[in-house]
């Protein structure tokens, strides 16, 4: 490799995505979706490498045409789902089974933080805390406290839906 390529490539893993992405319309004309560093950085001293030394060879090129000629390659994910196949396809409720670190509905979860009781009421499809229903015991834990905790940890529940004494 020259000298100045190993040096261009060195300079490149000091730089931040912004400049890496900038570096990117200047070597290769178009801008990048990508906001991968470590993607970027290979990309753009491959393109360093290939403009300094050539690219691929001929024959090289010829074979990767004709293997992309025979893929479909698609971009991006479709926007809408396809819809369901006639005949095929099952649409039913799956029951789902209480989690059993939990008491039944109704019940009501106590602990002091921070000086304060936390009062939080279990409800068939939910948690109930000062008035506003959750989907999850963490979230629950992540506004009183501020910050992600483990609800069951939080309010210390046993697998069998029991308090430690």
């Amino acid at each position: 490799m020259d000298l100045n390529v190993a040096k261009e490539v060195a300079a490149l893993r000091r730089m931040t995505v912004p400049e890496l992405r900038a570096k990117h319309v200047a070597l290769f004309g178009e801008e990048t979706r990508s906001g991968n560093r470590a993607g970027l950085v290979k990309r753009l001293a491959w393109r360093m490498q290939s403009l300094a030394e050539g690219g691929l060879s001929e024959r090289a090129r010829s074979r990767a045409a004709e293997l992309g000629s025979d893929a479909d390659i698609r971009l991006s994910a479709p926007r809408e789902a396809a819809p369901p196949a006639p005949g095929r396809t099952c649409v039913a409720e799956l029951p789902v089974a209480p989690d059993r670190r939990l008491p039944m509905p109704g019940a009501v979860l106590t602990r002091e933080y921070k000086g304060r009781i936390v009062t939080v009421t279990i409800l068939p499809d939910g948690f109930e805390y000062e008035g506003e229903v959750y989907k999850s015991l963490s979230a629950v834990t992540k506004v009183i406290t501020g910050t992600h905790w483990n609800g069951y940890h939080f309010f210390d529940l046993q697998p069998d839906g029991r308090k430690h004494a």
